[in-house]
């Protein structure tokens, strides 16, 4: 499940480029007229897509959308709708609840401060410092995102 700390974007003002996002390692140019939930709707859509490997259309395909649909979403000129969101949820993992809300199909509520949950590598390093070396902590990370797949593919057919 993607954690609410990997939603994190920043939108720097008064520099050029005029907003920035920050999401991870990249650092995307974005659309000046973009507002906070468009560039936190691409974050997450990147942020999906790196958590699973998968490129735009191979994205796309997974969700039963087009490509150019992907791509909308991508550069903020359009938004999930809500069966989008739904497919979202399911093939993310992230309840469908937090993907409207993110999207704007649903108020934003505060949420509860939630135990911070470590990614599965950091917790792996943590927990088993000596029996498990970075070749076995990425083995399972594909083992889980095959079971996933498995999971989703299961559902949609």
């Amino acid at each position: 499940m993607i954690s609410d700390t990997l939603f994190f974007c920043l939108v720097i003002f008064n520099k050029w480029p005029p907003y920035l996002l920050l999401t991870g390692d990249d650092v995307i140019v974005i659309k000046c007229n973009m507002s906070a939930q468009e560039a936190f709707i691409i974050s997450f859509v990147k942020e999906v897509m790196r958590r699973r490997k998968c490129l735009p259309s191979q994205l796309s395909v997974n969700l039963g959308v087009s490509h150019a649909t992907v791509s909308r979403w991508l550069s903020g000129e359009d938004t999930p709708n809500i069966r989008s969101c739904q497919r979202l949820a399911e093939y993310s993992g992230v309840p469908l609840e937090k993907i409207l809300s993110i999207v704007g199909h649903l108020p934003r509520v505060a949420e509860k401060a939630s135990p911070e949950w470590p990614e599965f590598r950091e917790y792996a390093r943590q927990k088993y410092p000596k029996e498990l070396d970075e070749d076995l902590i990425t083995m399972i990370e594909d083992l889980i995102e095959r079971r996933r797949a498995r999971k989703y593919e299961g559902k949609s057919s």
